[in-house]
């Protein structure tokens, strides 16, 4: 099969290739699954170029990298039903603290890699609204029936509420913490955060006494000034979100969230650019550009 993969660290020209490799075959518990898109996100990028923190040297002689994907199981290990043969599914964490990632033809993995709270009638603040992650918080928070503010560069605000937020608003303009309480004048219940670390001395700002802060990024910033009282006397409550470490009983409920969703066609991923397995190195450099408009894919078959 073939499979675009890496053995050290550097830029995408100069680190990743793609090979013929023999196709795995599923163990005990796992599922062989034919891809048809890999899924590309930053924190692979960031993987590749080796940046994450105390990470001199990749964890395997040789990385496929990428979590995310979609595609049909063609072949089931021990334990695992065979009803499950021909079942389309969508993969996450397929290369967390694994080898072989969804950067191929074929992904074996285990079976269950392959699917409450009511925010009804609370406020949302999603920073990034116009990123993947936003176009996909912003489209499950109105299914769920929360009021949703969003925030993009001023050119993308128009798309934000095409996706279904009830406000958006530039994340440059410099009273952005008044016209947010504008829109919720006793604040907002829940932030869903990608800019932590520039955004920090507004988020307690706009935020109600007992709100909830998730983090998924700090990109610009990665080591902030804290402005502590503020936090504390609004009782605020700091969610850091990486979601490879999600615990499983949870995860089971999000999943089925989404799935549902879907199912109900309330949930559009956008899609930004789509490329070719070879190609992937071109991809990579596209999925860390500013302004992207959703997820970079690519096409396996």
């Amino acid at each position: 099969m073939k499979a675009v993969s890496y053995s050290s660290f550097g830029s995408p020209s100069s680190v990743l290739n793609v090979l013929d490799i023999e196709k795995p075959k599923p163990k005990a518990n796992e599922v062989l699954v034919k891809l048809y898109f890999s899924g590309v996100n930053p924190s692979d990028a960031k993987a590749r170029a080796g940046g994450r923190p105390g990470v001199s040297n990749p964890p395997f002689d040789r990385i496929i990298p990428h979590s995310d994907g979609s595609g049909i199981i063609v072949e089931v290990g021990k334990n695992i039903s065979s009803k499950r043969r021909n079942e389309r599914v969508w993969i996450w964490n397929g290369a967390w603290n694994r080898a072989f990632g969804t950067a191929a033809e074929y992904i074996c993995l285990p079976a269950d890699l392959c699917m409450q709270s009511n925010i009804e009638e609370k406020t949302i603040f999603i920073s990034g609204g116009n990123g993947a992650v936003g176009h996909l918080a912003i489209q499950l928070a109105k299914y769920r029936g929360a009021q949703i503010i969003a925030t993009a560069r001023a050119g993308k605000v128009k798309k934000l509420k095409d996706l279904g937020a009830d406000f958006a608003l530039d994340y440059a303009d410099p009273e952005l913490d008044r016209k947010v309480l504008e829109c919720a004048p006793n604040g907002v219940d829940y932030a869903v955060e990608v800019e932590f670390g520039e955004n920090i001395n507004i988020i307690p700002k706009i935020m109600r006494a007992m709100g909830t802060v998730s983090i998924y990024g700090s990109g610009k910033n990665m080591n902030p000034q804290f402005p502590f009282g503020e936090y504390l006397f609004k009782s605020l409550t700091l969610n850091m979100i990486l979601v490879y470490l999600m615990p499983t009983p949870l995860r089971k409920r999000l999943i089925k969230i989404i799935h549902d969703a879907y199912v109900k066609h309330a949930l559009f991923p956008s899609i930004d650019s789509i490329y070719e397995l070879g190609d992937c190195a071109k991809a990579h450099e596209q999925v860390m550009k500013p302004g992207r408009n959703g997820t970079v894919l690519l096409k396996i078959d």
